[in-house]
C-alpha cells in the first residue's frame, strides 16, 4: 500500500533569478511524460516511436514509486507539476497510473490514448483525468486505413461508454497525415453528438507533402478557418486556431507560460520518462543519446538539450511571433543536423502550412473578431487548459 507524499506546488520564495542559474526547469510548471511501457496493441504505419526501433524495445517500468518520488522531491520541489500518461499504449500498464495517482493527489492528470482499452480503466482513475487525448486520424476509412480495420468504431464507442466518467475534456488528437483527409471529416469529430470536446491535429513529420498535396491541405484549412470565424457566440473548438488567434492577440501569453521559447515544450518543462528511468526532452527524439537529459533512478537532471540555435531560421520569418518556433525536433533535424531531405520534404513544407494558415487567420480580422466573441468564447481563447498538453501550434 502506498502512503502519499507531500506536494510542494506553490510558487518558490526564492528570486527568480538565482533559481533560473541552477534549474534545469524554466518556470514553476513541469509536465512529467511518464512513458507506463513501450509495448503497443496497434500498429500505426506513422508511428513516431518506430524510429530508432524506440516502440516495443522497453515494455517493463524499471523504477519504482520510491524513486519516482525521490526524483519528485530533489528535482520538482516547489513546482506546479501535470502528468501525461503516454506510450506505447499507457493504458496497458494501468498499475502504473494507478501508483501514480494514490501517490501524488495534487498534481493533474492527462492520457494519451488511442482509446482502445480505455474502457478497462477504474472510474476513479477516470474522474482524475483532467484531459484525455485521443489518437484518430480523421473518418472512419482514414483511421482504418493507419491503424486497422475496426479501430474507428471502437475508438468512438469506447469513449461514449466512458466520457460521462471522466472528470476533465477529452481531445481529438489527429495527425493529419493523409492530403485527402477532408473538411467533412475533420469537421465530424466535433460534431455534438461525438464525444470530442476539442480537436487538435499536427501535421504527420513525414514526407507526405509531394505534388499537390500541400495545396489539397490549405483548402480544408480555408474552410476550417471560415468556420471558425463564422460565429462569436460559440467556439469552434479547434485548438491550433485558438492558440494561434491567442498568440495574435496576446502575444505575451507564450512568454508568461513557455518563457517565449517552443510551445511544444521541450527547451523548458517537459520530461519524458522511458520505462528505464531515462529521460528525454522530446518523445521522438528518445532514439537519440544526446538528447538524455535526466533518470530517474540515479536522480539526476540537466537543463534540455534540445534548444533554439543560431542555424534554425525561425527569427526571420513572418510566423515567429505567434509560432515561437513550432516543433524544435523537426528544426533540429533539418538545420542542426543538416538533413536537406528532412528539410525539404518535411520541415519546410509544415512551416508554409503554418504561416498560411496566419495569413488567413488575419483574413478574418482576428481582433475584430474577439471583440465581439461573447465572455466564453473569450475564456475560452485565453485560457483553454488543453493549450497546456499540446504543442497549439499544429
Amino acid at each position: 500500500m502506498f502512503t502519499e507524499s507531500p506536494l510542494h506546488f506553490f510558487a518558490p520564495t526564492t528570486p527568480a533569478h538565482s533559481l533560473s542559474d541552477l534549474d534545469p526547469i524554466v518556470g514553476s510548471r513541469v509536465e512529467l511524460q511518464l512513458l507506463t511501457t513501450l509495448k503497443c496493441n496497434l500498429k500505426c504505419s506513422y508511428c513516431s516511436l518506430g524510429v530508432g526501433e524506440v516502440l516495443g524495445s522497453q515494455i517493463h517500468v524499471e523504477y519504482d514509486i520510491e524513486q519516482l518520488a525521490a526524483f519528485v522531491e530533489k528535482h520538482l520541489k516547489n513546482k506546479e507539476v501535470y502528468v501525461t500518461f503516454y506510450g506505447g499504449e499507457p493504458t496497458l500498464n494501468k498499475s502504473l497510473m494507478m501508483d501514480v495517482m494514490r501517490r501524488f493527489p495534487l498534481f493533474r492528470f492527462q492520457l494519451q490514448t488511442n482509446a482502445t482499452l480505455i474502457d478497462n480503466l477504474p472510474e476513479w482513475v477516470l474522474n482524475r483525468l483532467s484531459n484525455v487525448l485521443a489518437s484518430i486520424d480523421g473518418g472512419e476509412s482514414t483511421t482504418d486505413g493507419y491503424r486497422g480495420r475496426g479501430i474507428y468504431r471502437q475508438v468512438v464507442k469506447n469513449l461514449n461508454e466512458v466520457r460521462d466518467h471522466i472528470g476533465g475534456t477529452v481531445t481529438a488528437r489527429v495527425t493529419w497525415g493523409n492530403p485527402d483527409t477532408s473538411f467533412e471529416e475533420l469537421d465530424r469529430l466535433v460534431a455534438e453528438d461525438t464525444p470530442f470536446d476539442y480537436l487538435y491535429w499536427q501535421f504527420v513529420a513525414d514526407e507526405m507533402y509531394a505534388g499537390d498535396s500541400l495545396d489539397k491541405r490549405k483548402a480544408v484549412l480555408v474552410q476550417l478557418i471560415d468556420k471558425f470565424f463564422a460565429r462569436t457566440d460559440a467556439l469552434y473548438p479547434l485548438i491550433p486556431l485558438m492558440g494561434m488567434v491567442r498568440n495574435k492577440l496576446f502575444p505575451t501569453r507564450a512568454q508568461e507560460l513557455y518563457a517565449g521559447k517552443t510551445q511544444c515544450r521541450v527547451s523548458t518543462h517537459l520530461l519524458n520518462v522511458m520505462p528505464n528511468g531515462e529521460i528525454y526532452p522530446c518523445p521522438d527524439m528518445m532514439y537519440a543519446p544526446n538528447m538524455k537529459m535526466g533518470d530517474v533512478k540515479a536522480n539526476w537532471l540537466i537543463k534540455s538539450p534540445l534548444q533554439a540555435t543560431p542555424q534554425m531560421p525561425c527569427g526571420d520569418c513572418e510566423a515567429y511571433a505567434w509560432c515561437r518556433g513550432n516543433c524544435m525536433k523537426n528544426l533540429h533535424l533539418g538545420y542542426v543536423k543538416q538533413d536537406e531531405r528532412y528539410r525539404t520534404n518535411v520541415v519546410e513544407p509544415i512551416c508554409e502550412l503554418i504561416r498560411f494558415m496566419g495569413q488567413e487567420i488575419d483574413k478574418h480580422n482576428p481582433q475584430g473578431w474577439f471583440e465581439q466573441a461573447t465572455l466564453p468564447v473569450r475564456q475560452q481563447i485565453m485560457g483553454c487548459e488543453v493549450y497546456e498538453y499540446v504543442e497549439i501550434m499544429p
